[in-house]
């Protein structure tokens, strides 16, 4: 049974060659001393001999040209293949041509270390394009991997997969129902349904054509439904009520009339993202090869930096009271040591629904997620769901990175869904760290000057002293226009009053103060104490107190969208601003743990279906 495929850097999907194969060349006189049972010497590398990517895939190589698989996308995660699925014996089958030196070995990372080890060397002489099957043996550790050398001229590699001889068919029959949402995004949504259709449900070779099908809420009732669905792609017009609103629609279209399409299992996907639908048969095989004991896992995708794809931003995460641990951020998936690294199993309690799979076992007309809008939903999901997680190296997406976005409304929904999952998650998360967090995000806001931040964060703390009745009372897409009219927005630069210098604002990103001036920022309360007398053009995203010092004016500018907003330095506003958030914590005091009780006890009668219908408008139609 086919288990992995050889896959190519391709056009309009990925290019980065590194995260699909490694290329070294050999001197043209090299010498192989051989008798007529195997093969003995080393090779020695000089940069002189080539290899030839050919179009759609697959190399040629010249006499000493090599490639190695030992890659992000190519090598093959033996111990998690053994550990979670019906896996034993692998074999790499591959199409050749030619005179090559084809090479099976494994990689481990141990204290700091790869340690290879070759495990098979078979020459292959054939004139004709033909297929080999080369077995790994009974290698149970690291990365398995191949590699070819070309041992003449001519020689072709046209690509391959690496199976199971022993498993002749899937031992499960899993069904995924891909389920997305999405808001006034057109273009993603109809690229990613191109390729869909194109490598799924109109190409008979695909494993998944009969095991897969597509749901969209368009929270943005803006797409053609009539041009975009079929008969394997449903688009319904939802509410605005964000990714939780979303993703639960979808959930609840695959539930109604009892699952008729027989989905399995739901995988939650966001709908900006760019993604190899080898990602998707990847997680289909491994769902249907599972043991038994591990029926019930969760299969998560990492995050992928799109402007750098080779860049992984997060694979697995837990929730740590509302600060994120986000697991292998900023490993380098070019370099076979962050490969295997990043195959090491760490302490995981949920993946974001950039690309998340799970059992429809899970959800249920009462285990619906919690109505929280963004932020939190898929996080709360898992901390509630969630058993085992695997991820696997090559199951990923590309994203814009998060460091490149700021929203000024997300200040509301982050507070506030951060103390409604540490209700039900981490209760130990008490009144004294949360009177901690208000007054370290009024500091914080007012050194920037972003007292319209402060509202909004206090709001969110309001909203949830509540209680559950908040959310059974309140319209969600009426109250987030209220929490975006609230915030700061960004208009293009055109429109800002301060001229724009984009050295200005590189200058900016780079800022630092000596000792001394860091300690009288401190003592100044980062310049308030002392007259303004700056402009200062910074990043959105990724602003620091140093760099808005003594600013009578900050623009807060996003590189990537080419806007801005401005924000003046006011003693009034920063006054009662400490007014609201000292009458905020008198508050906490008398309804935190009186809030925190309602959810606990009361907290199922948001997460049921009968609440979502009505909470969608769906009970009116």
């Amino acid at each position: 049974m086919k288990l992995q495929k050889i896959l190519w850097p391709t056009e309009g999907l990925c290019t980065e060659e590194k995260l699909y194969l490694h290329t070294n060349v050999i001197d043209d006189d090299f010498n192989i001393n051989r008798d007529e049972n195997h093969l003995k010497s080393d090779l020695n590398f000089i940069n002189r001999s080539k290899v030839y990517m050919m179009p759609g895939g697959g190399f040629s190589l010249d006499k000493g040209g090599k490639v190695e698989f030992d890659t992000y996308f190519n090598g093959f995660s033996i111990e998690k293949w053994r550990k979670y699925t019906q896996v034993k014996e692998v074999s790499v089958n591959l199409e050749l041509q030619g005179d090559v030196l084809v090479t099976l070995s494994s990689k481990l990372f141990l204290h700091g270390e790869v340690l290879k080890k070759e495990l098979v060397r078979q020459e292959v002489h054939t004139t004709e394009r033909s297929s080999y099957s080369f077995p790994f043996g009974n290698e149970e550790k690291g990365m398995l991997y191949f590699e070819v050398t070309a041992l003449s001229d001519g020689a072709v590699l046209y690509g391959g997969y690496y199976e199971d001889t022993a498993i002749e068919k899937p031992v499960r029959q899993p069904k995924i129902g891909i389920d997305i949402c999405t808001f006034k995004r057109e273009r993603y949504i109809e690229k990613n349904i191109g390729l869909l259709n194109a490598h799924v449900f109109n190409n008979p070779d695909s494993p998944l054509q009969e095991h897969l099908e597509v749901f969209i809420s368009d929270n943005g009732q803006t797409l053609d439904i009539d041009k975009l669905g079929s008969d394997k792609i449903h688009i319904v017009r939802n509410k605005n009520t964000g990714g939780a609103g979303g993703f639960t629609r979808g959930l609840m279209e695959i539930l109604k009339n009892g699952n008729p399409h027989g989905i399995t299992h739901a995988l939650l996907m966001d709908d900006d993202i760019t993604i190899d639908t080898e990602s998707i048969e990847k997680t289909y095989t491994i769902l249907s090869l599972l043991k038994d004991e591990y029926a019930d896992a969760f299969i998560g995708g990492a995050m992928l930096r799109i402007d750098k794809p080779n860049i992984q931003v997060e694979s697995g995460a837990s929730w740590n009271a509302g600060n994120l641990i986000s697991n292998k951020s900023n490993l380098n998936m070019n370099v076979t040591w962050d490969c295997l690294f990043n195959e090491i199993e760490e302490y995981t309690e949920f993946n974001a629904w950039w690309y998340c799979c799970f059992p429809m076992d899970v959800v249920s007309e009462e285990n619906l997620p919690l109505p929280i809008f963004i932020r939190g939903d898929d996080l709360e999901y898992g901390l509630r769901n969630m058993k085992h997680l695997i991820l696997m190296n090559g199951i990923c997406v590309w994203h814009e990175p998060f460091e490149n976005k700021y929203s000024s409304f997300l200040e509301y929904y982050i507070i506030r869904n951060r103390l409604v999952d540490n209700t039900f998650h981490f209760p130990d998360w008490g009144k004294a760290q949360l009177k901690k967090a208000v007054w370290g995000q009024w500091r914080r806001e007012c050194k920037f000057y972003r007292y319209k931040n402060v509202d909004l964060h206090t709001r969110g703390v309001r909203d949830f002293l509540k209680g559950v009745d908040f959310f059974l009372s309140t319209d969600g897409e009426k109250l987030h226009k209220e929490i975006m009219a609230a915030g700061y927005k960004a208009v293009p630069m055109d429109q800002i009053s301060v001229p724009f210098h984009y050295k200005t604002y590189e200058a900016s990103r780079t800022t630092k103060l000596s000792t001394l001036h860091n300690i009288v920022r401190k003592l100044t309360l980062n310049g308030y104490l002392l007259p303004a007398k700056h402009i200062r053009i910074v990043s959105m995203a990724q602003v620091t107190f140093p760099a808005v010092w003594r600013a009578k004016k900050i623009v807060f500018y996003d590189v990537t969208a080419n806007k801005a907003f401005e924000c003046e330095r006011s003693w009034g506003q920063a006054v009662a601003k400490f007014f609201q958030v000292l009458g905020l914590t008198i508050q906490i005091d008398f309804k935190y743990n009186k809030a925190k009780k309602d959810f606990l006890k009361r907290g199922n009668e948001i997460k049921n279906i009968q609440f979502w219908s009505k909470y969608l408008g769906l009970d009116k139609q």
